[in-house]
């Protein structure tokens, strides 16, 4: 098995990122992928994510919430790191297409 790296743009303050990790370590154990390590960083080139929790959430400020990076490096397959990548992504933003709003704006690469 080789090292595979998930890479998140998030906006979100502790227990947006607490539920971001958990996401990823339930989709990484339905897989057999573990969790090789994981980095968080400031990471200012989301500033977008900033930008759309303001439009989508006009009402309310950012709290505590910052632009940061989440890396998580997983020693897996490719197919299922593709399948964790997947299913993070999928429940990020469960909607659909349909215009909504996400719980934790976030960004994938």
């Amino acid at each position: 098995m080789r090292t595979r790296k998930l890479t998140f743009g998030l906006y979100a303050d502790e227990q947006g990122l607490a539920w971001v990790r958990a996401l990823v370590e339930d989709a990484a154990g339905a897989r057999s992928a573990r969790i090789v390590s994981e980095t968080v960083t400031l990471a200012d080139e989301y500033d977008h994510l900033a930008e759309q929790w303001a439009v989508e959430h006009p009402a309310q400020g950012s709290g505590a919430r910052q632009l940061i990076e989440l890396r998580v490096h997983l020693a897996c397959s490719l197919r299922a790191w593709r399948a964790t990548r997947k299913t993070v992504i999928e429940t990020l933003c469960p909607e659909g297409m349909a215009p909504h709003t996400c719980r934790v704006p976030w960004s994938a690469a």
